[in-house]
C-alpha cells in the first residue's frame, strides 16, 4: 500500500470479523479480521485512512452473508502480476455454489499445467469472496488451502451450499 487515503469498512452476518480496505477505485482488500484491529495496523504504519461503514462494499458483503446476494457489482482496485490477475479473473466466472479445481483454473486461462502456480495465485488474493478463492479444491475434491485458514473457507462453502462437494 502506498500513501494514498483508504477506506475501511466492515461487513457483519459471517462467522468471523470482515474488514474491507478500499481505496478511490475500489476495494483492495478484505481481511477476516476485526476493523479495530486493521485501523491499529494502518495507524502504527502511518498509512492514512477513514471509516465508511456504508460502503456499497459493505453493504454487498453483509447481503452476500445473509443469503440475499450471489453476485458483486462493486469495483474492485486489485493489483498482482499479469498471471496473478488473469487467475483471478477465472475465479470470478465461478459460479455462487459451485466449484472448480486449481487444474480446472490452469486450464480455462491456457496454463494446463501451471496447477501449483494456481494454488500461489489463489493464496496472495487480496480481495477473497469477491475474487472467490474458497471455491477452488484440489483435483481430488479435497479442501487444499486457504490464506486466511481452512475453517473460513469451510463455512464459506457451507454459506454457498457447496460444501458437499468436497471429499474428505
Amino acid at each position: 500500500m502506498n500513501k494514498e487515503l483508504y477506506i475501511l469498512s466492515k461487513a457483519d452476518g459471517f462467522a468471523f470479523p470482515v474488514t474491507i480496505i478500499s481505496s478511490s477505485k475500489g476495494v483492495q482488500q478484505i481481511n477476516f479480521a476485526p476493523l479495530e484491529a486493521v485501523a491499529r495496523e494502518l495507524t502504527e504504519k502511518n498509512i492514512p485512512f477513514t471509516v465508511d461503514l456504508s460502503l456499497p462494499a459493505s453493504i454487498e458483503l453483509t447481503q452476500y452473508f445473509s443469503g440475499q446476494r450471489r453476485e458483486f457489482t462493486i469495483p474492485i482496485d486489485i493489483r498482482g502480476t499479469l498471471f496473478q490477475l488473469q487467475v483471478w479473473n477465472a475465479l470470478r466466472e465461478i459460479p455462487y455454489g459451485q466449484v472448480a479445481s486449481y487444474k480446472d483454473i490452469a486450464i480455462r486461462i491456457g496454463r494446463p499445467n501451471a496447477s501449483r502456480a494456481v494454488g500461489q495465485a489463489c493464496g496472495a488474493n487480496p480481495i477473497p469472496i469477491i475474487v472467490p478463492c474458497h471455491r477452488v479444491l484440489t483435483a481430488n475434491h479435497r479442501l487444499g488451502g486457504f490464506s486466511s485458514g481452512l475453517e473460513k473457507k469451510t463455512a464459506l462453502l457451507e454459506l454457498e451450499g457447496s460444501y458437499s462437494m468436497v471429499q474428505y
